[in-house]
This record gives structure tokens, sequence and C-alpha cells, in this order.
């Protein structure tokens, strides 16, 4: 194909789909950058000519194994593990590991992708993987967990390294898994060096890590209302999750002077109409990481509390900021719908790809100040970069010091959005400007290396 013969998004996203049959969350994921990047490239040749997006949307590679361990009743058990190591032109790959039923390829290729944007937003050298397994912690004992997590790094540690690949937790990978799985890594390879971050302090964590995806989702939340010379405090906010990501976002809107509502799991969600202040949060805290429990036990501990269950969101709820923090598209078009309706101002997302195509048209059409996942919730890698940081100097930051790094490096993230997505009118679309920011960087790199 002459240089100049360049391909359209329609004919682009035909292929995608061809290469990548039934892997609708990759194919979700790749379509909301590529419509952005393909207008952005239009002029620009030298993308055109080195296939740039063409080679960004196929891994550099997927491993897939085998993982066999034994349960407590001395059952043998077979799930699959994968790692996507999506691109390293920027860095060492890096982005977490998922151990949830739902985990297939095609979610770790979306979450792989997605992470070489996110990580690129960041500023820092990092590339873009992702990686599971199909095990579901839920039920299990710790030594079930501890069995499976061994017998999982026995099969992954030979893919990556320090200056290679360095996973970190995700759903389901919490510091329990992360410490059964460096403890093996450890065991196998006879060195200490920093290939997981999400560490415990006590064996080269980082402090800020258990709280910097959340805490940055509401910080990007933060800029986003002060461009518009807006603020959090005195607003109402629905979250959806219960784990790490919304209990630490929950946290900081109670700082900043808001009024968080509704807290969730796979089951349904909770509505706390009088609000979920500080000391209710580190009762869920508990409750999650402790007992391990279903958040509809909030409502037999707190009685203004209402429980809706059969996996109920809880988007339905009248408030002024939404921040999904659970999973992928949990928030679907009716539901962007009813949170417009219902005088939602911004949207900030604290997981991965939460809302789909259809929903985030809704947010654009109603010009909702709406931040990407890939953008607003990069505090956690960027946190686990400086954990790489600090295991590389055999060094120890301090509180106070990583928090004003998170907030530096959130209103970096957020300036970069803003140069590239700020339209004549004064909108800020953060889709396009998180898309464009992320590519531009990947893909400078790309071409200093030719074609590879």
């Amino acid at each position: 194909m002459a240089a100049t013969d360049h391909v359209d998004f329609e004919t682009f996203m035909n292929g995608v789909k061809r290469r990548n049959s039934g892997q609708t969350e990759f194919i979700q994921a790749v379509q909301e950058v590529a419509q952005d990047i393909f207008d952005f490239i239009e002029d620009k040749e030298e993308y055109h000519e080195a296939q740039i997006l063409r080679r960004i949307a196929e891994p550099d590679r997927i491993v897939s194994f085998r993982v066999c361990w034994e349960d407590d009743n001395h059952c043998v058990r077979v799930q699959r593990g994968w790692r996507v190591q999506n691109s390293n032109a920027i860095g060492p790959y890096k982005g977490g590991l998922r151990f949830h039923p739902s985990v297939n390829e095609s979610v770790l290729k979306f979450l792989a992708f997605e992470q070489t944007f996110k990580n690129s937003l960041t500023g820092l050298p990092m590339g873009g993987g992702k990686g599971g397994a199909n095990f579901n912690p839920k039920g299990k004992s710790d030594s079930e967990v501890m069995r499976f997590c061994q017998s999982f790094m026995t099969e992954l540690y030979r893919h990556i390294g320090p200056e290679t690949d360095i996973p970190a937790g995700d759903i389901g990978v919490g510091g329990r898994e992360i410490g059964y799985m460096f403890g093996q890594y450890k065991r196998i390879t006879n060195r200490w060096e920093g290939v997981l971050t999400g560490k415990a302090l006590e064996y080269g964590g980082s402090a800020m890590r258990p709280e910097a995806t959340g805490y940055g989702a509401v910080y990007f939340l933060r800029n986003m209302l002060r461009h518009k010379d807006e603020d959090i405090e005195g607003r109402s906010a629905v979250i959806s999750g219960s784990g790490n990501v919304a209990t630490h976002a929950a946290e900081k809107i109670v700082q900043l002077g808001g009024k968080v509502l509704t807290l969730s799991d796979s089951d349904g969600f909770i509505y706390d109409p009088d609000g979920i202040d500080q000391d209710k949060i580190d009762w869920v805290k508990r409750l999650k990481n402790e007992r391990r429990g279903r958040i509809s036990e909030y409502c037999d501990e707190y009685s203004g509390a209402e429980y809706h269950g059969d996996g109920a969101r809880p988007w339905s709820v009248e408030a002024e900021l939404a921040l999904p923090c659970a999973t992928q598209n949990e928030l679907h078009q009716e539901d962007a719908k009813a949170l417009v309706k219902n005088g939602v101002v911004a949207v900030s997302e604290g997981a991965n790809m939460p809302t789909t195509l259809e929903g985030v048209k809704v947010f654009h059409d109603a010009r909702i100040t709406y931040g990407p996942g890939k953008a607003a919730n990069a505090g956690g890698v960027a946190v686990s970069g400086l954990e790489m940081s600090q295991n590389s100097e055999r060094i120890s930051w301090n509180h106070g010091r990583l928090a004003d790094m998170l907030t530096e490096l959130m209103e970096g993230i957020h300036e970069k959005c803003v140069q590239y997505g700020e339209a004549e009118n004064g909108y800020v679309d953060y889709v396009r400007g998180a898309n464009i920011a992320g590519f531009k960087k990947v893909a400078d790199a790309m071409l200093a290396f030719g074609v590879m």
C-alpha cells in the first residue's frame, strides 16, 4: 500500500473486528480511542506510513498458561492464566493482575490497550500490560488463595522482571495475593527486586498506593470542576463499588466537603440519605478487607440506609457527581440518561472503561464534564511507578511527599487532556484529550525505533 493510501476509520475498525472476532471488550476499547486518533492524524503522514495505530492495536505478545492447584478438600483444580504485553515503547510493561471469573483474553487485551495510554499520560516511563486468571478468590480460604497464587507465579515468573514487565494488583488481587506471589517469585529466582508493585510497606511497598487510584479519581474530578470555576464542596456524589478504589474515592470526597450517598457490590447498592461519612467508610473497609462481607450488611449496621439488590446499580439516585469505581461497562446508556436527568454535572471514572460507548455519547451530547478512566484513574499506576523508583533506589518516600507527587501528577494529566481536548467554546472533551495526548507520546517513540 502506498504511503498516501490512508485507511479510513471504518475500514480500520472492520479489520480490528475481523482479527479479534468475538472480543467485544477489546473492540470497544480500540474504537473509543481510534475515533479520536483518526481525526488527529488525518494530516500527519508519518503516522499513516508507519501504521502506528494498527501496531498499537496488536499486542506485542500474549502469554497463556495453565494454573493447577489443590483446594482444601485435596481436589485438583485447573484455571487459565494470561499476561498481555501490549506495548513497551516508552518503558517496561506495567499493569495489574486481575483474578475474577469474568477474566478472558478480550478483557485483558482491552485493559492492556487502555493501560498503554494511561501510563503514557502519567509522564512516567511505563509501557502497557495486563494479566490475570479466571480464578475467583471469593469464598476461598487463605491457604487456597496462597496455593493458587504460588502456582500462578510459577508460570508467570519467567515472563516478568523489574526491567521487563512489572505487574500490580487489580480486581481480586490485593495485598494478600501480591504477598503470596512476591514470595513465590523470590523463592524461585533467589532475587529480591521490584518485580511487583502494590507490596506491603514491610517489604518494599509504597505509602499512598492503597489510596492512589481512588484519591486520584477525585483529584481529577476536582481539576475538571476547577477548570469551570466550580468545586466539590457542598455537592452530593454517587459511587459504585465498595473495594479499595471506591472507599478511598468516597474518603477523599468527604475530606473535600462532599456528601457520598451510595456504595455497591455485584449484588446491589446501598443508599444512605444521611451521607456515608468517614466512620461509615472505615466500617465498610473492615467489612470488605477483614470479613470479606457483602455491602447489604451496611443496612444492618446503619438503620437509615436502603439496600437495593438483584444487581441494581446506583445511577438512579439523584446526585451532582458520579464516580463509577466497580468494573467495565457498568454504566449503560439508560444509566447515563438517568444521571443527566437527575442533575449530574461531572463524572470521573475510577474503574477501567466503566461507561459503555452509548453512555459516553449521552454525556457528551449533554455537555457533561466527563473524565475517562485512562485519565481519571491513572493515579494508581502513577504511584506504582513511584514504587518502582523507590525499589530501584532502595529508598522509601513518606506519605506527605507521595501525596504531593500524586496531586501534581493528576494536575499534569488534566493539563494534557485540556491541551488536546478543549474546543473553542470552552467545553473540554476529556476523552479526546486523553486519547490524543496518550497516543502521541507512544507513537513518537515508535517512530523513533523504526519498523519493529
